[in-house]
């Protein structure tokens, strides 16, 4: 469980700079260059998803059991996250109606990821991953709007033939995830 809190700490952390530390991030910037920034923030987010990965799987052979969740719960955790997978696909493609109206699609993505997945999972690690990622989504949904807001960002009207491609690509992405990544990658297969 160690290294799985290491991992959090390293990603969370790192993934959390310009909320607690932007003065900090600018000056950091300012000091050593935008690509040794970049570079700093890579080497310590593959550590982090590598920790928290292995941690994961580690804490997995010995799980410990906070509450059960029941069966039906896979069916409703798939579905939030295939509607997880199209808010993530929304913030990168321009123009389109979903981007508009979350303004931060891919924290809003992120934070129904984990949520659906508290839903369908109730070991202590499992717990621990996703209510970390729920909580550091939520903020991140919050600050991101209030600097929106702060400089004046307004996103692009949307087209519906940009949604239909939001929905298609997110859709396919998901059930290539959810159908044979997940269990090759994970070690669960979610649908069976």
């Amino acid at each position: 469980m160690a290294l799985l809190v290491l991992g959090l700490v390293l990603f969370i952390g790192v993934h959390s700079i310009r909320v607690v530390a932007a003065p900090w991030r600018a000056a950091q910037i300012e000091r050593f260059g935008l690509k040794a920034w970049r570079g700093m923030f890579a080497l310590f987010s593959i550590l982090g998803i590598v920790f928290t990965v292995r941690g994961y799987a580690l804490a997995r052979r010995y799980p410990v059991p906070v509450w059960l969740p029941s069966h039906g719960m896979a069916h409703v955790t798939a579905l939030l996250t295939a509607i997880a997978f199209i808010m993530l696909t929304a913030a990168y493609v321009p123009g389109n109606h979903i981007k508009r109206a979350l303004g931060q699609p891919f924290v809003s993505g992120v934070a129904l990821w984990a949520f659906a997945h508290l839903l369908a999972n109730g070991t202590l690690h499992a717990m621990l991953l996703f209510l970390v990622f729920l909580v550091w989504a939520l903020i991140e949904i919050r600050t991101g709007r209030r600097r929106d807001r702060e400089a004046g960002v307004v996103y692009a009207q949307g087209a519906v033939s940009r949604d239909a491609m939001v929905v298609l690509i997110g859709l396919v992405a998901w059930a290539v995830f959810a159908f044979w990544l997940h269990g090759l990658l994970i070690g669960v297969r979610p649908l069976g």
